[in-house]
């Protein structure tokens, strides 16, 4: 019997290796749609797998299984192939592309349900970065004092709560989401969440969405896109209380880059015009140019050049009128990130000489983005290979390759994949040893 993904979910059927021989899923695996094969999959069975109950095992919406298995050009994310080749146990026979080992920053799926649970026992690696997680926020803060008190017994509860949450997302920006994740969730559901009372203070409100936010971004990060948007709705429910509307839009803009990188432009696009209306009349224009490089983002992805190119340039204006007002929970977006959000757009327009100029200058950052440092690189790296310039984008490819022992990240997994698959048409040496170096690594890569 085929052996399916030990992370998978328990109640998949086990089918048998004849199955897989059936002349819908053998065509569907020579035309390389993985869309097709997952509609095969489940209508060939007895009875038949509705569309809800596999877009659950996979970790994705139903509409989004419905875009696969109609789509005229099947997705090439080689991170999404693999994750869900592993979690269905398609054999390694029908796949075009080859599976990596199984690794501590491999592709995990979706949770099917939204959850601050904490994860499993970490390995001796994230003990270490857990140490240095706690040395740098003060141990005694997580210790048994703080478990259950009330309100009235911490004068300075906003100020806590706020100084743990810029710990949490240090940590999240240096190591990935994987490593603090379940501390947080620990933080919050002893301390924060007992205070949320309908006459909580609007600034405490605030600080627990922040929190939340965080929350958010490290789901996404691990591979949990359904948990992490759970986590920006109930933020957006708190910044609702609290009455702070630039807060509440940045959970939109935040749902919005996630929907992107999910492949899923429309809903892109709608998000950051939902995030555009929550900041109408708020005079924060690094918060507008956020917004507005977002919805370029995802016109570049529909290939909408003029709405595409109107929302950049507007985004460029808000950004140029950005005077050192930016909220800390926006302070990530610099001039690196900007840059980096731009290349994105380019790149996805089919402009890889823009694409690159910009991808250079999103690598002038400042200390502590170790990921944001390796999806940068990896960026540029894809730049490169756009150009057939492939010998520097496997360089650049092995400098990012070598970042990701330092970081747990499914996005950063992600952005290696997505070099890979931009690499495949280049069978020269530099690419085969750039494959090994992701092989070894738990990156998939195409079959050569």
């Amino acid at each position: 019997m085929q052996q399916h993904d030990p992370f998978g979910p328990p109640d998949l059927p086990d089918l048998p290796e004849e199955f897989w021989d059936h002349p819908e899923i053998a065509q569907a695996a020579r035309d390389r749609h993985i869309g097709r094969l997952l509609r095969a999959y489940r209508t060939l069975q007895t009875p038949k797998i509705t569309q809800l109950q596999l877009a659950e095992w996979l970790g994705i919406d139903q509409t989004n299984l419905s875009r696969h298995e109609r789509a005229s050009r099947p997705t090439v994310r080689l991170d999404k192939l693999e994750q869900w080749a592993r979690i269905l146990g398609v054999p390694r026979r029908l796949l075009w592309f080859d599976l990596a080992p199984y690794a501590d920053n491999a592709s995990e799926p979706a949770a099917t349900a939204p959850t601050l649970a904490a994860t499993a026992p970490a390995s001796g690696e994230d003990d270490v970065h857990r140490r240095q997680f706690l040395r740098a926020i003060g141990a005694a803060a997580l210790g048994a004092p703080f478990v259950g008190r009330a309100a009235s017994e911490a004068p300075d509860t906003i100020a806590e709560v706020r100084h743990m949450t810029a710990a949490f997302r240090a940590s999240d920006n240096r190591f990935g989401g994987s490593h603090s994740r379940s501390t947080l969730a620990a933080y919050f559901d002893r301390v924060v969440k007992p205070l949320l009372t309908t006459r909580a203070d609007p600034r405490l409100l605030a600080a627990a969405a922040e929190m939340q936010h965080v929350a958010g971004w490290m789901a996404y990060d691990i591979g949990q896109p359904g948990t992490g948007r759970q986590h920006l709705r109930e933020a957006w429910k708190l910044c609702q209380r609290a009455g702070d509307a630039a807060l509440g839009a940045e959970m939109f803009a935040g749902m919005s880059h996630q929907a992107a990188f999910f492949d899923d432009a429309e809903t892109a696009v709608d998000l950051a015009l939902a995030a555009g209306q929550a900041a109408a009349g708020i005079n924060l224009p690094v918060l507008t140019a956020e917004i507005n490089i977002l919805e370029a983002h995802g016109h570049a992805m529909k290939d909408e050049k003029t709405d595409c190119l109107n929302a950049l340039r507007q985004g460029e204006r808000a950004f140029e009128r950005t005077r050192g007002e930016t909220p800390k929970w926006l302070a990530y977006f610099d001039s690196a990130y900007m840059a980096a959000k731009t290349a994105h757009v380019y790149r996805d327009l089919g402009v890889p000489t823009a694409a690159e100029t910009y991808a250079r200058r999103s690598l002038e950052m400042t200390d502590g983005y170790e990921r944001g440092r390796l999806f940068n690189t990896a960026l540029l790296a894809s730049t490169l290979a756009d150009q057939r310039r492939v010998e520097e984008a496997c360089v650049e490819g092995g400098r990012a390759v070598a970042m990701i022992h330092q970081v747990r990240s499914v996005r950063a997994t992600a952005y290696l994949s997505d070099l890979a698959r931009r690499l495949a048409p280049f069978n020269t040496g530099d690419v085969r040893d750039l494959y090994q170096q992701m092989h070894d690594v738990g990156v998939a890569t195409p079959r050569m």
